[in-house]
Order: structure tokens, then C-alpha cells, then sequence
């Protein structure tokens, strides 16, 4: 069997399975139940320095 076949083979069965785990894995640990607060926190980065409504009431 020559290297590409060899690889082939591989790529086709054994690693997609382990990248199918890995992904499965990260979806899972992305949707844990204690990482609530952590995206809560990540989604209101780009509002972090955003001025208050009051303040721009008086301009």
C-alpha cells in the first residue's frame, strides 16, 4: 500500500471520527451548564465602554 492510500484510509475513517469527537466536545463544553455567565459576559464586551443614557441626555 503505498502513502496516499495509507493516508487516505486514515483520514477517511479513524480521523474523522476523532475530529467528529472534537467538535461534539467543544459544543458540549460551549453549552455546559455553568458557562451561562462567562457568555453573558463575552457578548457584552463591545458595549463595555458605552456611556450611560444620562449622560447623553445633557449634550
Amino acid at each position: 500500500m503505498d502513502t496516499y492510500s495509507f493516508l487516505r484510509e486514515l483520514a477517511d475513517s479513524w480521523v474523522l471520527l476523532i475530529l467528529t469527537l472534537i467538535f461534539l466536545g467543544v459544543i458540549g463544553w460551549a453549552f455546559r451548564p455553568g458557562s451561562h455567565p462567562i457568555h453573558e459576559d463575552a457578548a457584552a464586551v463591545p458595549f463595555r465602554h458605552d456611556r450611560p443614557e444620562e449622560a447623553r441626555a445633557d449634550e
